[in-house]
């Protein structure tokens, strides 16, 4: 885990591989180093479909935030592993139906931070903050967005591709349940994760870790839906992740398997 507070230049590493920067490298932006090329470029041809993931789940954050904001009133939201900014941001699809929203995004990645301190701005009513900050780090992670939200009002967390980068021993399962635990009663988890149930996927993961300074931990549609346990689920539950409320004429049924899902939670 990274300690914040060690200066962020003595951490940007641009010669060690970053989950954020391959993932950019993944959706075709350009805010990736020649090591998060090597490393994206691999994948993509041991898994051409990763991209396709990348990109469903990027759709997948904006379905998400416009159903909570438009149709659950959720005005608070906690972004963790933020990753770079790209087109339909929390904030912005968000704001777009309450410009009051209150966004505060959380990442590590020291060229997130930069990035999403420059593009990542709010409107006039709402507002947008930024913690530098392990998502293990729960208490800093609370804290931090507590000086922008207001805990005692429900929060929509968002938890995007980031749960898969801890491994089981680190028991990610209950760390999502600190996180909720330190939430108001009608507050949000929004989690996407990728799953097991490719074997050309797994071993294009095997071969990510191997190469990359952090490690992605695949696991079955079942123990990704374990998240949500003690939530009431939206409608359609854990799914496919283009399966999710898709957008009229966009339903992802016609299209290749996906291999991650996706979900949305309300906490009783």
């Amino acid at each position: 885990m990274n300690d914040h507070r060690e200066p962020p230049a003595d951490r940007l590493r641009a010669d060690v591989p970053h989950s954020a920067r391959v993932w950019n490298y993944l959706l075709g932006g350009k805010d990736n180093y020649p090591a998060d090329a090597e490393v994206g470029e691999m994948i993509l041809q041991a898994f051409p479909d990763i991209a396709g993931i990348a990109r469903d789940q990027r759709a997948f954050l904006a379905r998400s935030v416009r159903f909570l904001a438009a149709e659950a009133g959720i005005r608070q939201f906690l972004d963790i592993g933020t990753g770079l900014p790209t087109a339909n941001n929390t904030h912005e699809v968000a704001q777009w139906t309450a410009p009051e929203s209150r966004i505060v995004y959380v990442d590590n990645d020291p060229l997130v931070l930069t990035h999403a301190r420059a593009l990542l701005t709010s409107t006039p009513e709402g507002a947008c903050a930024y913690v530098d900050a392990d998502v293990r780090d729960t208490g800093r992670v609370i804290e931090e967005a507590a000086r922008t939200l207001d805990l005692g009002r429900p929060v929509a967390l968002t938890l995007l591709g980031i749960m898969g980068q801890l491994p089981d021993e680190e028991d990610p399962w209950a760390l999502v349940s600190r996180l909720l635990g330190e939430l108001a009663s009608g507050s949000y988890l929004v989690l996407a994760d990728g799953t097991d149930t490719s074997d050309t996927m797994n071993r294009a993961i095997e071969a990510y870790n191997a190469h990359s300074a952090s490690s992605y931990h695949l696991r079955s549609p079942a123990r990704i839906a374990g998240f949500f346990d003690g939530l009431d689920l939206v409608e359609p539950g854990v799914v496919r992740t283009s399966d999710w409320r898709p957008d009229p004429g966009r339903s992802g049924q016609d299209g290749p398997p996906s291999h991650a899902v996706s979900g949305v939670g309300r906490k009783p």
